[in-house]
């Protein structure tokens, strides 16, 4: 027959249709108000810390929905944001700084769908509500901790192979090497050449000089690293703060867009993301005379520091290890009950750091911090300046060789070694960053965009329901039909893709695949009426209508899905999420449009041997 689908095919559309619309269900039942509670690492959620988040929200009279722990971790769920803000308050304060009390939404999924992986749409920034940070990289410094890097790795290989230098120090990207006299110079040669990848060897033999210069590439790739490891730093600091479904991506050439939704605690996230610190340990000169230093008189090899709370030390040049090394970072509290941040190393770390200290027992350690503050002035390039803060906040005697397990002391209050800890756990990050663009979008306002958004996608969709229905009568009531299905498809295949993201963008999307979906269906409904009008049989014109049109239909998606990928891979923020949601709903438009209404039409229609007119 001419209009009849083999049962397999009537049934794999059937279980496509019911399988998108049994994951689009959760997004029915919404979400609940939350306040989840995770441990640092320094501390444990366990069932005592259960009772006492019970005993402090019923102190503090809330009555929550329900509260859940579940994979080390405490979910309060609430009635209303007020609510949530003042159980996070109340929490904080009770729990300390072993815990992170973070504000989430939490699906109302039940059980048997959360069961089988049944999550609702994520929400973007502008229809939840949180901030918008914008954040420039400081690719000067970037380059500065490279060629400081490299100038100490040279020193240490001459002197590790006795080649005796004047100087070696940095001119420009450049690393330039001044050798005593030709014996070393051609030792030197020797030693060095070939030896540094992203680096071009240059000698001068009549004065003794050796130039490593930093080559185009390695400069590109030295900028582009240092974006891209400044995002997982800032990835993994987000988690920290326990934020869900943050955006996190590069924007040009030295930006990078951080979206933080349903956050309000917006000091506190700037605070950790925009922190650039790390630490370096020195030893302290003790061979030299600190009042002379202090007066003016700084001996070769050596460098004052301020103390934090007060005073200065003289430290060596040299720098025994820096943050880069550290892997773990917790708070603790010593024999006398005040605050320290335990480190650990990873195996390079504790091996330079059990060389270090090896000869040095009984020695003074010093414990660097170095942060970089905006000046909020700008370079004669136009970028951001920084101030390079550095102090001393410890100086301990070494009482036995270090490995990859120490302590740092004087850190200040538990919640500064909090703060310290977290970021040197996350990460140092590899270039000071500046926050140069920042928003805010309230929860109140991220509801009423996603009021307007629905309001415009109902009425948009009724408006294109009534027309279809009086225009094209039976076969329009098929095409809605089949809207209403191509608008649960895809809202299942968003909440089932990962990381697919709803924006208000996106809903603009959901709008014009609406609209792309009733041109398919006009383009096969008038190939029909064209087939009636030249005299064909009914059942005649439903076939060749829907065989002549296929073509125009693909034609016209195709290209537009095209436009739609190049949009998401070259795109940020909004224009992805426009992307995505206009990509998901061309396939599922194209599918419900052309197999959908075929086989509705096929079994109404289909079955009629003798077919005399169609309501068309």
């Amino acid at each position: 027959m001419l209009n009849r689908y083999p049962l397999w095919k009537n049934l794999v559309i059937m279980f496509v249709v019911l399988f998108a619309g049994l994951y689009a269900l959760p997004n029915i039942y919404g979400e609940d108000y939350a306040v989840q509670i995770s441990a640092t690492r320094s501390g444990e959620v366990t069932l005592d810390t259960l009772a006492q988040v019970e005993r402090t929200l019923e102190q503090g009279g809330i009555q929550p929905i329900g509260i859940e722990y579940e994979n080390s971790q405490i979910l309060v769920r609430v009635d209303s944001d007020d609510q949530q803000l003042a159980a996070r308050e109340l929490l904080v304060s009770e729990l300390g700084i072993n815990y992170v009390v973070a504000l989430n939404l939490a699906p109302a999924t039940p059980n048997w769908l959360d069961g089988i992986g049944g999550e609702p749409l994520k929400l973007g920034l502008d229809l939840r509500g949180g901030v918008h940070f914008l954040m420039e990289v400081d690719m000067e410094e970037a380059l500065m901790k490279i060629r400081e890097q490299m100038v100490t790795t040279v020193r240490d290989r001459l002197r590790d192979e006795r080649v005796r230098y004047r100087r070696v120090e940095e001119s420009g990207n450049d690393v330039v090497i001044e050798l005593r006299n030709s014996e070393d110079y051609q030792s030197a040669v020797s030693l060095l050449r070939n030896q540094y990848e992203g680096y071009d060897f240059r000698t001068d033999s009549s004065q003794n000089m050796i130039t490593l210069e930093m080559t185009e590439q390695y400069l590109q790739d030295t900028r582009s690293n240092a974006i891209e490891q400044n995002i997982t730093i800032l990835r993994n600091r987000v988690d920290e703060l326990g934020v869900a479904e943050p955006v996190i991506q590069r924007q040009g050439q030295d930006r990078i867009v951080v979206e933080l939704p349903g956050i309000q605690d917006t000091a506190r996230a700037k605070e950790i993301l925009g922190a650039t610190a790390t630490l370096e340990f020195r030893f302290q000169d003790t061979d030299n005379d600190l009042q002379d230093a202090i007066a003016g008189r700084v001996p070769f090899g050596s460098r004052l520091y301020d103390m934090r709370g007060g005073g200065q030390v003289l430290l060596q040049n040299r720098v025994i290890l820096t943050g880069d090394h550290i892997v773990d970072a917790s708070v603790g509290y010593d024999e006398s009950n005040r605050p320290q941040v335990n480190i650990s190393l990873d195996s390079a770390g504790g091996r330079l750091m059990t060389q270090a200290t090896r000869g040095n027992v009984g020695e003074p350690m010093a414990t660097v911090f170095i942060e970089f503050i905006a000046t909020g002035e700008t370079t004669d390039e136009g970028r951001i300046a920084f101030e390079r803060v550095e102090e001393v906040v410890s100086v301990a005697t070494i009482q036995a060789v270090l490995g990859s397990n120490f302590r740092i002391t004087g850190v200040g209050s538990a919640q500064d070694a909090q703060n310290l800890a977290l970021l040197l756990r996350a990460g140092a990050l590899i270039a000071p960053i500046q926050i140069v663009e920042e928003r805010t979008v309230g929860p109140s306002l991220g509801a009423e965009n996603v009021k307007a958004g629905l309001t415009a996608i109902v009425a948009g969709f009724v408006l294109v329901l009534l027309f279809m229905g009086i225009y094209y009568r039976a076969f329009g009531l098929v095409a809605n039909l089949a809207l209403l299905t191509n608008l649960v498809m895809i809202v299942g295949v968003m909440s089932l893709v990962p990381g697919a993201t709803l924006t208000m963008p996106g809903m603009a999307g959901i709008v014009l695949t609406v609209g792309m979906a009733v041109d398919a269906n006009v383009i096969i409904f008038e190939r029909i009426r064209e087939e009636l009008l030249e005299g064909r049989s009914p059942q005649q014109a439903i076939a060749r209508g829907y065989e002549n049109a296929f073509s125009t239909i693909a034609d016209a998606n195709i290209t537009t899905l095209i436009t739609a990928l190049i949009l998401f891979a070259v795109g940020t923020g909004s224009i992805k999420g426009f992307a995505v949601t206009l990509a998901i709903g061309i396939v599922t438009s194209m599918f419900t449009a052309i197999a959908g209404t075929r086989a509705v039409i096929n079994l109404v229609w289909g079955r009629q041997k003798r077919l005399t007119k169609l309501s068309i």
